[in-house]
């Protein structure tokens, strides 16, 4: 059995110890530190270090004569400047990063014998990168499209990248599908569109054409394809992995990450107007909650599968395009993590960061999963080619912390100066060394899980691998009645950017309605085709009808309304004790609070004091916010309620379901803009008016107010 979880708090204490702050986690990170460059009070010189006395001017042949070739400080600097950029991932090159660390809760001895997951006084740094998968590094942040969700823990055994998605499952079930698949993600050959998208006809020719990737498309037709931020998404390791102890027990897991934030979403309408209003809108949240120290924090768990039980589910453990349903296997929380800060650099570390499924340490092992086994090949093939040559684990951001010791030399970038004359194992000139380390848990050299395999060599598909319905019936049906609507309009969105209505009614009748007819008689109509009366397919059941873990409204959180941001609009004759009321009160709830007024300018209070603004409500717009607050003054609330950019900020907040609490003498305001009254929708500012703007907040949206936001304009 696996070890339990102590009882001591997750948030500030782990096992009777306290979180380490900044301090300790860089000392554990002195490696990287020993490269960094801090250019004050430093002579400007070449790369090789010689003294520049002139930055300004070519050596030239007289004031206006030719440029010399000479010149080797303007060569240097120009060939450097030429080479800047290295060739981007062919996936996953929209990304951010952050630096952090991960503690275990407890010795989890009987269920590996992985150092880090050992001790929970062991502080063990990580770099998380997160993505989205088809656009360039140019695009967007808010498209819709799956997130990658990388992490390297810098452990004392070695590196160990845990390289995962935001969603459990993958589109194929064999690597050698994964170009196709990439190659009719991206944009369009013919024309280089849609950029950062899936709604255009090679997507959905080859998904209508591939019915194993039917649950994948299911969950990136979901909110999860959306996040409201990286913060607040799950993430999950795909595939299904061992865990070895050190008597060689080993058992199958499922990697799992879960955000203390709670997991939510925004409106398809916010993610289209983010993407023009901030395209950096995600990778800025994350990094603005970790300057203001509202760290982020998710916990490691797993889904534990003693082996003899591998077979005992209506699906196989090795099909990358199934879950685990978390109410036939609960997760067992191990550790927690927290990014505590940002990189110095983005491309040095960010962008030169190299993950690869293969870069596991003692306790952790693969398993037959064939998109796994293709992985573990492609991604160190992907790095030779963007690093520049094998050597991209001396880039400072992926170097352990554990000494490499080997005999692997030269090629393109060596940085290290190896000494001793034999760069071959065994050898006698350098006595031996470096020497093999012996398996076992006394001395800790890794070995390979010992599985036993008798088989043809074949070109083939398990059997167990042709279910391709029912588990995207069981996300579907899943799903809350809002949840579901989001699904059937996502579809019918991106069938609707389709210009081939062959490949639409395909989806339709083919995909959809294998599994469920009242999503495919939906989007079907919403498409003008005939709603299909019956599968095309008999899909078997599953073991269970619904998964209430597979729907965002039961992923809450735990930390309140900690790092939501909240915007209060003001106006001149604004009431500056009702500001500060709101001010400590969301506050004492460790929200983020932001004043906004008509322009940048500061506004005139109703006692004749200025008042600084954050921003512009036009700078800063309603999309941008978690909730809004309208505090008293009369003159304010007049001329807010005659400004068309106030009007339109409240009724966009209010079509997209967020909180809204306006003072007590904020009605007519209320009135004028025919907002009704929800749970969400408050006037008052006593104390029994905040406790429910904060509990509206905490649920995310006013989901009740759906329906009623549909006919506001804005």
């Amino acid at each position: 059995m696996p070890s339990k979880k102590p009882d001591a708090p997750r948030n500030s204490e782990v096992a009777g110890t306290q979180t380490p702050d900044r301090a300790n986690t860089n000392a554990k990170l002195q490696s990287l530190e020993d490269v960094r460059s801090d250019a004050t009070g430093q002579a400007l010189r070449t790369n090789q270090g010689v003294r520049i006395a002139d930055n300004q001017n070519t050596l030239k042949a007289g004031a206006r004569g030719p440029s010399l070739l000479e010149d080797f400080i303007m060569r240097e600097k120009i060939t450097h400047f030429d080479h800047e950029r290295i060739p981007e991932r062919i996936v996953h090159a929209r990304g951010t990063g952050a630096h952090g660390y991960f503690q275990s809760y407890g010795k989890h001895a009987e269920l590996t014998k992985a150092g880090f997951l050992q001790d929970p006084e062991k502080i063990t740094p990580v770099f998380v990168r997160f993505s989205t998968v088809q656009g360039p590094r140019g695009s967007g942040d808010t498209v819709r499209d799956v997130r990658g969700f990388a992490v390297k823990f810098y452990t004392d055994e070695g590196n160990f990248d845990l390289v995962g998605n935001n969603m459990p499952v993958f589109f194929i079930q064999d690597a050698i599908k994964f170009p196709d698949f990439v190659h009719a993600v991206k944009p369009e050959p013919h024309n280089e569109m849609p950029t950062g998208g899936s709604a255009h006809d090679t997507f959905w020719d080859f998904v209508s054409l591939v019915p194993e990737s039917a649950h994948m498309v299911m969950w990136a037709m979901s909110d999860r394809a959306i996040p409201r931020s990286l913060r607040m998404m799950e993430g999950f390791g795909v595939h299904t992995f061992r865990l070895i102890n050190a008597e060689g027990v080993a058992s199958f897991v499922k990697f799992h990450w879960k955000p203390r934030q709670g997991v939510h979403s925004l409106l398809w309408d916010e993610a289209q107007k983010l993407a023009g209003k901030d395209t950096d809108f995600q990778r800025r949240d994350l990094w603005e909650a970790i300057e203001t120290g509202d760290y982020p924090e998710w916990e490691l768990g797993v889904q534990i599968v003693p082996e003899a039980d591998e077979h005992k589910f209506d699906f196989d453990l090795l099909d990358p395009t199934k879950i685990i349903p978390e109410e036939l296997v609960p997760v067992t929380p191990l550790g927690k993590m927290v990014l505590n800060r940002n990189p110095d650099n983005f491309f040095a570390e960010t962008e030169q960061v190299a993950f690869c499924p293969g870069h596991i340490v003692p306790g952790i092992d693969f398993t037959n999963d064939p998109l796994l086994q293709g992985r573990l090949f492609s991604y160190t093939d992907t790095q030779i080619s963007r690093l520049g040559g094998p050597n991209f684990h001396q880039i400072p951001i992926n170097r352990p912390v554990a000494p490499n010791h080997n005999n692997q030399r030269d090629a393109m970038h060596q940085h290290v100066l190896h000494k001793g004359r034999a760069s071959y194992e065994p050898n006698s000139i350098d006595g031996g060394w470096p020497k093999e380390t012996p398996a076992g848990p006394e001395d800790g050299g890794f070995e390979s899980y010992q599985e036993r395999i008798d088989a043809h060599k074949i070109r083939q598909r398990s059997e167990s691998f042709g279910d391709h319905f029912s588990q995207a019936r069981l996300f579907f049906q899943s799903m809350s009645e809002t949840e579901q609507q989001h699904i059937i309009k996502a579809y019918s969105f991106e069938l609707g950017k389709v210009e081939r209505e062959h490949i639409r009614a395909r989806e339709v009748n083919e995909i959809l309605a294998n599994i469920d007819l009242k999503l495919a008689a939906a989007v079907a109509a919403n498409l003008g085709l005939p709603a299909p009366k019956a599968g095309s397919v008999k899909v078997k059941g599953s073991q269970l009808k619904q998964s209430p873990a597979l729907s965002q409204m039961n992923h809450l959180g735990d930390v309140g309304i900690k790092g939501r941001k909240i915007a209060v609009l003001v106006a001149d004759g604004v009431d500056a004790g009702s500001v500060d009321h709101w001010r400590k009160a969301l506050e004492a709830h460790s929200a983020r609070m932001l004043v906004l007024g008509p322009t940048s300018a500061p506004v005139k209070t109703a006692d004749g004091k200025a008042l600084a603004v954050d921003a512009s409500m036009e700078g800063m717009p309603s999309v941008m916010f978690d909730g809004v607050i309208v505090p008293g003054g009369k003159k304010a609330l007049e001329a807010l309620a005659g400004s068309g950019l106030a009007k339109h900020f409240l009724l966009e907040a209010y079509k997209h379901l967020k909180a809204i609490g306006f003072a007590a003498e904020g009605k007519a305001l209320v009135d004028g803009l025919g907002l009704k009254a929800d749970k969400g929708l408050l006037l008052g500012d006593d104390q029994k008016a905040v406790d429910a703007f904060v509990k509206a907040v905490e649920g995310h949206r006013v989901w009740e107010r759906e329906a009623a936001a549909e006919a506001v304009p804005a």
